[in-house]
């Protein structure tokens, strides 16, 4: 099931939301022309500089080192990303759902609000590898603090989804808790199923999304509960 786009409508240009669209473009840009300049090599070295490495993560902040790159690329490796359908395939969830979020909780909130769950999604994957050597990007993370967020806030707006039935598809109009949820159950299974498994070459962050989703909906069921105590 891949989401392509939701029937709610927003009061105003989502300028936060587009400008992350444009950082992490641009941010692939670079990375593109790293590779075509210095190789393969040039890229991996760089790749591992700004993306969340679980060892040298907690190597650093085992010896106090609050203040370092390390530390900074928790915020860093938000942006970077590991190929064009990564890139598209998280853009394209940024956009459908990010835009309401930042509607809802104004510009500068939800800024903070995305840069927090992303922080979060990495320090989830680093607390179930923190010994792991294979660096952590995307902004996938942040995303689904975005989507855990929606869940909570917008579980009956309408979804238009891509199904595929064997070699046919077909698109549906589903509410977005069912996405959403078939979505995290998804991210469970198979971060579940992750667990133990060695693979030298890097894989998918489960962990982070499961991290940042929960993240997301605990932020969005606190502000709502604020929002009724005080009405």
């Amino acid at each position: 099931m891949i989401p392509l786009r939701d029937a709610n409508p927003t009061r105003r240009t989502p300028v936060v939301t587009v400008l992350l669209i444009v950082a992490c473009f641009g941010a692939f840009a670079y990375e593109l022309g790293l590779q075509a300049s210095g190789g393969d090599q040039a890229l991996d070295a760089f790749i591992r500089r700004w993306g969340v490495t679980p060892a040298e993560l907690t190597s650093a902040w085992s010896r106090c080192a609050w203040a370092s790159r390390e530390t900074a690329t928790l915020v860093t490796h938000q942006f970077l990303h590991g190929g064009w359908l990564h890139l598209l395939g998280n853009l394209l969830y940024l956009w459908i759902f990010g835009n309401n979020i930042e509607d809802r909780l104004g510009r500068l909130r939800f800024l903070t609000f995305y840069l927090l769950g992303g922080l979060v999604a990495g320090l989830t994957q680093v607390a179930i590898s923190p010994g792991s050597d294979i660096p952590t990007i995307g902004a996938s993370g942040a995303i689904a603090a975005t989507l855990g967020a929606y869940l909570v806030v917008f579980p009956r707006a309408r979804i238009t989804s891509l199904v595929f039935l064997g070699f046919f598809y077909q698109l549906i109009n589903v509410p977005a808790v069912i996405v959403l949820a078939f979505w995290f159950v998804l991210q469970l299974i198979d971060g579940l199923a992750s667990l133990g498994v060695t693979d030298v070459t890097g894989g998918v962050a489960f962990f982070a999304h499961i991290g940042g989703f929960i993240f997301g909906a605990g932020v969005a069921l606190l502000l709502r509960r604020r929002r009724t105590a005080v009405g």
